[in-house]
């Protein structure tokens, strides 16, 4: 090899000589086929940079948002094949693949929540459970646009994954997708995490639209104390109830219901602290990274890529719609009235939706405190999505 010709390869395996792809040889392909193939990859560059972005700016989930934009930007960097063949595929396989990693994050949640609110107030269960409406809505919305719209579609199980955005639970979609669609992971997880982030912008039109300003304005009765026994009871009944009625849940169940049970029992502090701590930050990084490497340029610029956003914002929506109008039909039947605000906070979005419910409350209320009793639906909602996970994955495994 002369000097010339090695200067010239090493040229050509330079970044710049390869953010622009070769045109496609198709004769068929059409202008925005031609351009998101020469082009994608500075595209996604700037999707990734607007992640990180909203992260550091706006602070809209930035403990996830952030690692994955520099995901995205490490998988899509020319020739080096970082996501493909390189560190964070091994990751990859082996904490998404596996499960492992929402399975871990799941235990450092449980290990975070209190569900004292829904113990005190059981019956603000029916509002976590209607939240998941969405869920299903999405689904059959995923499966009818798929026979209606060129260019989309969706089989039964990538329908499933999608709708999981629902749940407003970025583990549990993607613990869901990565055994029903892997390769629409980078798509749901960036769209299940970005409509957590937006909860405060996206509740609260819904929330006013179907209440009237005296419903908003409902105050509720101090919630009773709950002991220590009931707190340490609850997830072992949880627990139970799943492995009798729906095994197919009880890897996230179970996760969620052993850092809880760790938290409550008061006898192993070093290792609740560990999960809610060091655990749930390693894994944080790890998943954000590995969740970036699937946006990649080839599986996030498609047409079915943009069905996904839409799809997962209408089920959110929806979620957010079923509990307040379930939170209304509940008051037609009882004495104790409660706020449907709070059945917003059925989407699993912890705790930032019922801040939102809370903040919403007093807009309506100074003297109206809506957050401890928000609480129970958004616990409730966290099982719920498990819950529905757990059909799906039964049903569609």
């Amino acid at each position: 090899m002369d000097f010339t010709t090695g200067i010239e390869s090493l040229n050509r395996s330079t970044g710049y000589m390869n953010f622009i792809k070769p045109a496609l040889e198709d004769p068929n392909a059409g202008f925005i086929a031609q351009f998101l193939h020469q082009y994608g990859t500075l595209i996604m560059f700037v999707v990734c940079l607007v992640l990180i972005y909203l992260a550091i700016k706006k602070e809209y989930e930035p403990l996830l948002l952030l690692p994955i934009g520099f995901g995205g930007i490490l998988a899509n960097i020319p020739i080096a094949d970082i996501g493909v063949t390189g560190f964070l595929k091994v990751i990859y396989d082996a904490g998404i693949g596996t499960g492992l990693f929402p399975l871990l994050i799941f235990i450092g949640i449980g290990a975070m929540t209190d569900f004292g609110p829904l113990i005190a107030n059981p019956r603000t269960a029916i509002l976590g459970g209607a939240a998941q409406f969405g869920i299903f809505a999405a689904l059959i919305g995923a499966v009818i646009i798929s026979d209606f719209i060129p260019g989309i579609t969706f089989t039964l199980k990538e329908a499933a994954s999608i709708g999981i955005i629902g749940g407003a639970d970025g583990p549990t979609s993607i613990f869901v997708t990565s055994k029903l669609a892997p390769h629409l992971l980078g798509a749901i997880a960036v769209a299940a995490y970005s409509y957590m982030a937006l909860v405060p912008i996206i509740q609260p039109p819904i929330m006013k639209l179907l209440t009237t300003k005296e419903e908003r304005k409902i105050e509720m009765k101090q919630m009773r104390e709950v002991s220590q026994r009931e707190k340490i009871v609850f997830p072992l009944v949880v627990l139970g109830l799943c492995i009798i009625f729906l095994p197919d849940a009880t890897p996230l169940i179970g996760c969620l219901t052993f850092g809880n049970l760790c938290k409550e029992s008061g006898v192993v502090e070093r290792l609740s602290d560990t999960m809610q701590n060091e655990l749930i930050n390693i894994v944080t990084i790890m998943l954000g990274l590995t969740v970036g490497s699937k946006l990649q340029a080839d599986l996030f610029l498609t047409v079915q890529t943009l069905g996904i956003l839409l799809l997962g914002l209408f089920a959110f929506c929806i979620g957010t719609a079923g509990g307040v109008i379930m939170a209304k039909i509940m008051n037609l039947f009882t004495k104790d009235k409660v706020n449907p605000l709070i059945g917003a906070a059925g989407v699993s979005a912890v705790p930032m939706a019922a801040r939102v419910v809370n903040k919403v409350g007093l807009e309506s209320n100074p003297y109206n405190f809506l957050l401890m009793h928000a609480m129970g639906p958004n616990v409730s909602g966290v099982i719920g999505s498990a819950v529905a996970a757990g059909v799906l994955l039964a049903l569609l495994m």
